[in-house]
This record gives C-alpha cells, structure tokens and sequence, in this order.
C-alpha cells in the first residue's frame, strides 16, 4: 500500500451472476432487505426499490430451508419483472439453508462463527456446500463478525483481530484447497478500528499467502441518521483510502433503499483521488498501520499528549451560536477578539490578536519567524506538506507553545496530511497537530460522508491532536456536531451515547426505527454509554460485542435486555421494555442527569 497516492489493492474477478466483483470492476454498492423472505411480494417491490436506486447485490436473510427455497420464488418474480440483479443468501445457524439456497439464487453468505463448531464438521458440512456452489454456479460470501466468532476461535484468540482473521483464513484454506474460486470475504465490527485494524491484517494475511479475493465493506450496527452515517463512512472510507475493498454496504436502521445512494456518494468521493498528482513522501521507518497507536506529541496547553483531541469551530462576524456542544476554540479569524466574551477560547489571526488570557494567534508559513515575538503559552501556525521545510522543523521543534494547523487542499487531502506527519515523525518532531481542511458543500449529507472519510481516515492511522472543519457554505454549528461525531465514530473522543443498532432484516422482531427513536430519547444524555439495539437473537449479542447494554428481539412482541452479554431479563413485553432498560441502567449506577451545555 502507498498510504499517499490512491491506488486499489488488486484483487481476483468473482463472478456473481450478472454483475461480476473485484478486478477492474467498479466497486459494487448493495444493501438487505428488512422484509419477510416468505412474503414473496413485499420482498420482490423492496427488491425493486433498492435495485432502482442503485442496488448491484440485494441479500435477504434465509433462517431455514423453507426460507432459501422461497428465494428461488422471489428470483422469478424479479426476472419476470425484468430485474436480474443477483440476489445473495443471509446464513448464521443453518448449513441445510445454505445448501439449499446456493441452488436457487446467485450467492450465499455464511458466518463462520455459527456455521460449524470443530475443523472436522466445517470441512464436512463446507466442501457439500462448495461442491453445490459449483454445479449452480454460485458465488459464496465468507462473512465474519465481531461478536459472533466460535467457542473454539474465542478461546485461542480472544474476541480479537486476529481471531476473526484466523477464522476467515480456516475457510478460504478450504476454498483452495477444493478449487473453488468464487469468493468474497467481508469482516465487520460496530467498532471502526477493530474493523479497519482486522481488514488490513486480512488484506496483509491473504497476500502472504498469495489469495487476492475481493473483499466487501461495511461497518455493521451503525446506526441511523448522522451518526451511522458518519461512523460509516469513517470505517469503509479509511479502507477504500488504502485502495482496499470491491464491494460496500452502508448499514443504517433505515429503510434499504436509503443506504444505496449513501454509498454510492461515498465511493464516488473516494475515487476522485483516481489520477491526482503523485505525492513524493516516504513512510516514518516504525510506522506500522496493523498496530495502530496514537503519534506520541507533546503536550502544550491542553492539546496534544495524552489529551483527547480538540475541536476547532470557525466563526466570523462576530456571530455567537448555541452549540449541541460548544467546541474547545473558536476561529475568529480578523474579527476583533474583543467582539466575543472573555469566556471563549479564541484563536485571532496574528494581525488581529491581543493580549487577554483567552485569545491565541494563529500565523501562516511565511510568518514562522514572528512565533518567537509572540509570549503566550499557545501558538497556532497553519501549514501544508509542502511548506514543512527543515527551518520550519527546527521552530517547531524548539518553541514548544507551537501547534500546527495542518491544512491540505486538493482531491487527495488525506494523501498530503499523512505525508506530512510521517514527515514530522521521521524528524523527530513531536509538536501537535490538528487536522484541518475545507468544503463548500450545501448538502448536509455530503458534508458528512466526505469529511469523516477524511478525518476519519487520519484518526484511525493514530494521527491528529485535534480537527478544524470549515464549510465554506453552512452554519458552523452544524460543522462543529459533524467534528464531534467524527471523533465519536474513531473512539478518539467520546462526547456522547452510542447506538450499535442493526438495519433490520426478514428476523427483525419490531419495528426498529420507532423503538430506536424512543430509546435515544430516553438515554441520548448519557454520555459515553453504548446501548446496542438488536432486532433478532441473530444480531443480537453478538453483533454489539461491546455494547454496556443490549436491546434484543427475542420473540413477536418480546425483548429480552442485556449488560454487557449477558441477559438479565427475558421475555419483557415489548410495551414494558424502553421503561425496563433505563431501570437496568439506573441499577448499575450508569445513569447521569442530563449534561446541560451552556450555549455561547
């Protein structure tokens, strides 16, 4: 991998009936279906939707052979239609379902977690299931999640990237083995740096072993609304930075079709790296993207060191703003300093700064000499990858109040910014850095796909001290929420609850959009606190490997509630359930009064 000019891993061609993946082929967008599989109508218009908004894969779940058989049903009724998009195969628990539904539809995904215990039953029941695959022609998808590794992975690797690697591999093993090529692999976590940390250790593992199977993308329980879509595209957007992935499903607790053209925004901002100007950068000699650790800085103020990362807003024209929550600065660019409260940390343009306790100048490349004029404890210079000469190392390396803005305009920002910082580690260079860059976006959704595939990128290598986001076109609160989702979504700093809650499929047991609703309206104030919401057993404490407490289908109507995984009450009526989750939250001491911020 180049960490700093896009170009994708190289990967084998698999055929999926009409639509083949990997290779030269476009990055294929999909989505699943929430709907019954036995309800062949409905399931045949969502099929439809999806497909007409841009769906190349539409997966439904199968739970038994009854289910894989009526597949076949909804494979003519599309074809009858006109539809030939192929149609994959959700497997967990049941291998006689995936034998069946590999003789009817296009592709089967199967869990190695819960699809065979011993090495002994996974080859037996694997290779019938390949030999099957290869009479129909059908495409297997090996699909590894988190929280739903074996008994026998978990005790010899822990709930860990190396385990869900080690149980992808026992598979693709037998693939070779039995020549039967059609394979793609995906490995998922709600958490993004478990989930960027263990594809890029796949990637590392299958080289090594000279397998360049297609691999499929996607952050699972991520959520609804702005936080699934930022945690998102942090996650899929890290790795198809590294030119890793062939296939992306955005998971949001939203109707299907809605995740298609959020993906396909996604992928369409990442190619746009396709064919920029080459940057000429070496990587620092001891970094290692497998093992990914914080850039070690120094402390100055309360930026860099072991602090959690800062956010910057930009304000102009005086304007104050009632923020969700107030940044740690504000950018006030030429403004007068004297036009905002003493309260608010400002940071002026060295022109405009004044001495008061709570103002700070920011200085630009050709100004790096004026830093040691300035007595105050904390100096912003802004500066690209191109202007970090050697004298402009040594300032910043002696004048310890020094942090840097690090800006990168261009189609390959993330390209420029990591450049730059294996520039200051290979110098030895420890000052903080806080990662800046621009946009002129006026769709909100936009703005927030494009910048945390960016920012998310950075801070899942480990770098950045702080983020400065500005949008040329909308208002700096909404700016300053994306900036503290951003940090929410690579765990770098935690600013508010977390919802692992799954998209819903043909197990769902409830209707997952309302409950979600109610059950962030109850608990959104609780700060740091991961509540997983499950719709079935299947996506249920497995899937929200590291939720605090868990929200889980268990039958029509009923829910069953966990701490941590594991169950305290069953059976709960759905009516009586969001009331029983908040007391099991307020017997375990994590219940806070609502945090109030006070608005600037």
């Amino acid at each position: 991998m180049d960490p700093f000019n896009y170009s994708r891993r190289k990967s084998s061609v698999v055929r999926v009936g009409t639509t083949p993946v990997g290779g030269d082929n476009p990055i294929r967008i999909q989505s699943m279906a929430n709907v019954s599989t036995m309800d062949t109508e409905a399931a045949t218009q969502q099929a439809i939707r999806m497909i007409e908004a841009g769906a190349e894969y539409v997966r439904f779940t199968a739970q038994g052979e009854r289910e894989a058989l009526n597949l076949g049903v909804i494979r003519k009724a599309l074809n009858e239609r006109g539809y030939a998009t192929p149609l994959v195969a959700d497997i967990h628990f049941n291998p006689r379902a995936a034998d069946a539904a590999a003789k009817e539809i296009e592709k089967v995904r199967i869990n190695p977690g819960n699809y065979a215990p011993t090495p002994e039953a996974i080859r037996q029941r694997f290779v019938s299931l390949l030999n099957i695959c290869k009479e129909h022609g059908t495409a297997i998808r090996i699909g590894v999640n988190h929280g739903s590794l074996s008994g026998r992975i978990m005790n010899q690797y822990g709930d860990t990237p190396e385990g869900m690697v080690a149980s992808c591999m026992e598979f693709l093993r037998i693939c070779r083995e039995e020549n039967f090529h059609d394979v793609v692999i995906s490995i998922k976590a709600s958490n993004t740096v478990v989930m960027v940390k263990t594809v890029r250790l796949l990637a590392q593992v299958m080289d090594a072993e000279d397998m360049h199977y297609p691999l499929h993308l996607g952050v699972t329980e991520a959520g609804d609304g702005e936080d699934g879509r930022i945690k998102s595209a942090a996650g899929i957007g890290a790795l198809l930075s590294d030119g890793i992935g062939d296939t992306i499903r955005v998971s949001l607790s939203e109707e299907p079709e809605a995740e298609i053209p959020v993906a396909r925004k996604l992928v369409n901002y990442i190619m746009e790296r396709k064919g920029c100007a080459p940057i000429t950068a070496s990587p620092f000699p001891g970094y290692n993207p497998l093992a990914i650790g914080r850039r070690i800085t120094r402390r100055t103020n309360n930026i860099g060191g072991t602090e959690a990362p800062v956010v910057i807003s930009t304000l102009r024209n005086g304007d104050l703003i009632n923020y969700t929550s107030p940044p740690d600065y504000i950018y006030t660019g030429n403004e007068d300093p004297d036009h905002f409260p003493d309260t608010i940390p400002l940071i002026a343009d060295s022109l405009s700064w004044k001495r008061k306790t709570n103002v700070f100048p920011l200085f630009i490349a050709s100004e790096i000499d004026d830093l040691k004029r300035y007595d105050t404890q904390l100096k912003f210079i802004c500066l690209t990858y191109e202007q970090l000469d050697g004298h402009v190392m040594e300032v910043l390396s002696q004048d310890k109040s020094a942090v840097v803005i690090l800006s990168a305009p261009g189609r390959n920002g993330v390209g420029a910014m990591r450049a730059a910082l294996h520039k200051l580690m290979t110098a030895g260079c420890d000052a903080p850095v806080i990662l800046h860059r621009e946009y002129k976006e006026t769709d909100i959704e936009s703005l927030q796909l494009k910048s945390a595939a960016d920012f998310g990128t950075l801070f899942l290598d480990g770098f950045g001290d702080g983020i400065m986001l500005h949008n040329e076109n909308g208002a700096a609160a909404i700016s300053c929420g994306i900036m503290f989702g951003i940090l929410q979504a690579t765990r770098t700093r935690i600013s508010k609850t977390e919802y692992i809650s799954c998209p819903g499929c043909g197990r769902t047991l409830y209707n997952l959009q309302s409950t979600i609703a109610r059950i962030k309206e109850a608990t959104s104030h609780l700060k740091g606190l991961k509540i997983g919401v499950m719709g079935c057993i299947v996506n249920g404490p497995g899937e929200m490997a590291d939720a605090d407490y868990g929200y889980v289908g268990s039958a029509r109507g009923k829910i069953d509630l966990y701490k941590g995984k594991t169950c305290i009450h069953k059976n709960i009526p759905e009516t009586e359930a969001v009331e029983c989750l908040i007391q099991l939250i307020k017997e375990n001491g994590d219940w806070e009064a609502e945090k109030r911020h006070t608005p600037y």
